[in-house]
């Protein structure tokens, strides 16, 4: 099939298509990598039964046989990456316990996931036995004779699925950069991958896998994952709604630790409420207990925005020195 298709007024280009395409989906995935097209968009179509007028393209039969002018609208992802993290309790200023004046203590919010840093060189995961075998023959031939490998659509799919996988075992959003720098892992470890019309050789390798990540989010999103679920667009106009995650990540709600429940987790936080209580309280306790009870100090933050002071009457341990130094110390939510 031969497009024409309109990027923009003064970038309109013409593309052959040898594959037989299946779906919209799959015509979209074409256009992403053979165009480099970064942002979510949709395809518009040149429709000859209405002279030519341009409808939306739902189902990949509408379109004309052999050649079809497409008019590529494209829009910003709902939930890309924050270039920075806030929290929504960025500083606090109250009265120590032990000191009658005020002073601030600052929460830093650096998004991540448990405690895990975004390592460098990224860790390419171990694929199925039959994909590990295709790529090792692959980097055979590349190897001989500089023959790169012909990626089919289900091997691509399963190389997009373990590295989504991967990614998010350090973090939801990545970023540009380290999205980048997984696909330098990639063709690092599988050269035979490389993009034969790159200059960095990994350039649609980082597409895709950014529209595999989102795609994943929305999958864990529909599974109840909190950590996503959070960071959706709100259809309501409540003005207390939190701010949509590509502003600013402030949303990070992570699940509840295996075996523990909001029940569970509430009777620990009344234990700490009673420890603190205490003259000569045990910091061991209240540390172990503070770090339980994470998930469920972040929900109550992030679902019912409270007040500095009603956080300092629920959470006292929260503003304690030690509590503050580790926040700190290892860029943790509050």
């Amino acid at each position: 099939m031969r497009l024409r298709v309109v990027l923009a007024p003064d970038n309109i280009r013409r593309l052959d298509i040898l594959e037989n395409l299946t779906s919209v989906e799959h015509l979209k995935t074409i256009l992403q990598e053979r165009l480099e097209i970064k942002d979510d968009f949709l395809i518009q179509f040149e429709d000859p039964e209405f002279g030519n007028e341009l409808c939306n393209l739902t189902n990949i039969t509408e379109l004309p046989p052999e050649r079809a002018v497409l008019k590529i609208l494209q829009k910003v992802p709902e939930d890309s990456e924050p270039e920075t993290s806030i929290s929504s309790l960025d500083t606090a200023s109250v009265s120590s316990p032990s000191d009658s004046s005020n002073q601030s203590f600052p929460f830093v919010s650096v998004r991540q996931h448990g405690n895990s840093q975004w390592p460098s060189p990224f860790p390419i995961p171990k694929f199925s036995y039959d994909v590990e075998l295709r790529l090792e023959k692959g980097n055979g031939n590349f190897k001989e004779d500089g023959t790169l490998l012909t990626v089919p659509r289900e091997l691509k799919m399963d190389i997009l699925d373990s590295i989504a996988q991967a990614i998010f075992s350090f973090k939801a959003y990545p970023n540009n950069q380290e999205l980048e720098s997984v696909s330098a892992a990639l063709i690092e470890k599988y050269p035979c991958l490389k993009d034969p019309g790159s200059g960095t050789g990994y350039h649609s390798w980082t597409m895709s896998i950014k529209y595999k990540i989102g795609n994943y989010r929305q999958k864990l999103r529909t599974a109840g994952c909190s950590e996503v679920t959070v960071n959706q667009k709100r259809v309501n106009n409540d003005s207390r709604c939190l701010k949509k995650a590509k502003r600013c990540e402030i949303n990070f709600l992570p699940d509840n630790p295996v075996g523990q429940t909001d029940y569970s987790l509430q009777k620990e936080k009344d234990a700490l409420q009673e420890e603190m209580k205490k003259k000569h309280f045990s910091m061991a306790v209240v540390d172990s207990k503070m770090d339980l009870t994470f998930s469920l100090r972040r929900k109550e933050i992030v679902d019912e925005e409270p007040l500095v002071a009603d956080v300092l009457k629920q959470w006292p341990a929260l503003f304690l020195e030690d509590q503050v130094s580790l926040c700190i110390r290892d860029d943790l939510f509050i």
